[in-house]
């Protein structure tokens, strides 16, 4: 699962996911997104696609501050739990977003160490990953978009995929996930599918990502022709 991911191609945002009012201020180039960050979110707002800034992770109404986003990893909804867990449940109903990125990050244990990875779309260089949101109102009384990816349980063996990815939707099926009028579990449940193996592009890169201060153009450099 990511709990970190980049978005580099600022510039294409507008065209690729066709927003009228195009980006608004604020949304910069990151190698480096990590959980309560502010994150670019498109959502359906009066019919139509637009662009909102909101923080990575939701967070109970209520809460003083945002540290259960980190103890409890709300900064993922599990497709399994999505449609039951009172957290999610309204959400994945009426409250669905498109998170745009151009790849993610995950880690893998060998006997020579932990080892990160860059992942992205083999056949997509700026997608976006199924998200839901809500709302936090902070003890000073300001109100904050809040956000969640949701991730799926990886069909493959291989070691060098993680056991749950963040779930990538297919173009064809962004306006179904963002219309608030779609309720069918049975039609979410299908979006809601790990790419395979092959459809996935591994590298590894370099362990300055198991940080999350440096926000740089290296992170997403390739160490090694592959990810072996």
């Amino acid at each position: 699962m990511p709990d970190r991911y980049a978005l580099t191609d600022i510039g294409d945002l507008s065209t690729r996911f066709v927003l009228p009012a195009g980006v608004p201020a604020g949304v910069k180039r990151s190698y480096n997104t990590s959980p309560i960050q502010t994150v670019p979110v498109i959502i359906i707002k009066d019919g139509v696609r637009v662009m909102e800034r909101m923080k990575w992770g939701f967070i109970p109404t209520g809460a003083k501050d945002t540290n259960s986003v980190f103890r409890y990893k709300t900064h993922h909804a599990r497709s399994e739990d999505v449609f039951s867990k009172p957290i999610w449940q309204n959400a994945i109903r009426t409250k669905r977003c498109l998170i745009p990125a151009n790849g993610f990050y995950a880690w893998r244990k060998t006997p020579k160490g932990k080892y990160a990875f860059y992942i992205r779309p083999t056949d997509q260089a700026l997608f976006a990953f199924a998200g839901i949101y809500g709302e936090w109102t902070d003890p000073e009384g300001h109100s904050h978009g809040i956000c969640a990816i949701i991730t799926t349980a990886s069909d493959s063996m291989s070691d060098q995929i993680p056991s749950r990815l963040p779930v990538i939707v297919h173009p064809d099926d962004e306006a179904t996930w963002l219309d608030p009028t779609v309720s069918s579990v049975s039609t979410l449940i299908k979006i809601m599918r790990p790419l395979e193996p092959d459809q996935l592009t591994i590298v590894r890169v370099s362990d300055a990502i198991n940080s999350s201060k440096p926000n740089a153009p290296s992170l997403i450099t390739p160490l090694e022709r592959t990810a072996e």
